[in-house]
């Protein structure tokens, strides 16, 4: 049991070592709409879900819609007659979008403040 805590441990450790930099931000210095879903994961990893919420919030509906689309390459969950995957795409696209314009409006409101 302690050795599995352990390794857990050192696997979170190493990620949280070994996160990716973003393009994006690196060339403009602004966020892009991913920016956090690294941090995010880590923290559901660790089991702190309102941390992940509050790091990423489209996080936990990125995941599922991930973990359906490979169910559905596997088991052929998605038929043209109900196009679920479209809809989730659709669905989490929002959720990314609006997230996105939440930070920016909170980041960048005290510019419009001093002008």
């Amino acid at each position: 049991m302690i050795h599995v805590f352990c390794s857990r441990l050192s696997f979170i450790h190493w990620l949280q070592n070994h996160l990716l930099p973003c393009p994006f931000k690196y060339l403009t210095g602004i966020d892009c709409p991913g920016c956090g879903f690294q941090r995010s994961v880590i923290a559901l990893i660790q089991g702190n879900v309102q941390k992940s919420f509050l790091l990423y919030p489209p996080t936990i509906p990125l995941l599922l819609f991930f973990a359906y689309g490979i169910a559905d390459g596997f088991f052929k969950l998605d038929t043209r007659k109900y196009a679920v995957k479209k809809t989730l795409f659709i669905i989490v696209g929002y959720i990314v979008l609006v997230s996105y314009g939440v930070k920016m409006y909170h980041l960048y409101a005290h510019y419009k403040l001093s002008a």
